[in-house]
């Protein structure tokens, strides 16, 4: 096994049962279609070694990586050139279940996309704003050779409010943009603002609307008992008698003149 160089075989049998018994076995299905050099190629159902997969992408190109493909078991071997186009990841063990492979001539362009790298600290840090990332990679069109491994973008300039548009990345010689040059792809945005919620205190002396007086505190003058409080008397207990209201000062005669 080598970076670049990956040998398959055509697959006769389809479905999920062949599909399992193939897992079993440390392969996977998958599909070769595309085009070389000759011509169109036809979509060919193949058998893939997922180690033999993995060991032959770049660790840098990654999913670029051009891979010189051998397919076995038809009725001659064919050699294509080809990439990655897609792949199936299992939800819960994370393993590759199904792969696509695009056969390509080396001397056409083809898609690819291509990853982002986000460099530097925005001056709009200073003031809190916060770097906001929309993409994460670019579809670019270049022949298979002049697929850049990244595209690198420098954020240190931006102030709060201010975005970077794909029309502002600078590409490579031969390397053309699918993705609309207008989208944005980082903005530095302004810092979120905390909500504080205020909570009145209530007045000093001031009882709640509603609210039964405390215990063993006597009612508001003229206030109706609280419920259940006759209920709470024995049959035969005086009334304790209502305290007496102490007499007004006497009001002084007016000074004579």
């Amino acid at each position: 096994m080598e970076v670049g160089k990956l040998t398959v075989t055509v697959r006769n049998n389809s479905g999920k049962g062949a599909a399992t018994k193939l897992r079993a076995r440390g392969k996977i299905p998958g599909v070769c279609y595309g085009a070389s050099p000759d011509g169109r190629i036809e979509p060919v159902q193949i058998e893939v070694d997922v180690k033999a997969l993995r060991a032959a992408l770049d660790p840098v190109r990654k999913q670029n990586t051009v891979i010189d493909l051998t397919i076995e078991g038809a009725s001659k071997t064919s050699k294509l050139h080809a990439l990655v186009k897609d792949y199936q990841i299992d939800p819960l063990r994370r393993d590759i279940t199904h792969v696509d492979l695009l056969a390509i001539d080396p001397n056409k362009e083809v898609l690819a996309e291509v990853p982002l790298e986000f460099v530097g600290k925005p001056k709009g840090a200073i003031d809190g704003g916060q770097i906001r990332t929309v993409l994460r990679t670019l579809e670019v069109r270049a022949k298979p050779s002049d697929i850049p491994v990244k595209l690198t973008i420098d954020v240190s300039p931006l102030e709060i409010g201010d975005v970077i548009h794909v029309s502002a990345i600078a590409l490579p010689a031969n390397v053309t943009s699918v993705t609309n040059r207008d989208l944005a792809v980082v903005t530095c945005a302004k810092p979120e603002e905390e909500k504080i919620e205020v909570v009145a205190a209530p007045v000093e002396g001031a009882a709640a609307a509603g609210a039964a007086p405390a215990a063993g505190a006597a009612p508001a003058a003229g206030a109706a008992p609280a419920a259940g409080a006759a209920a709470a008397a024995k049959p035969g207990d005086k009334a304790a008698p209502a305290a007496k209201a102490a007499p007004a000062a006497a009001a002084k005669p007016a000074a004579k003149k």
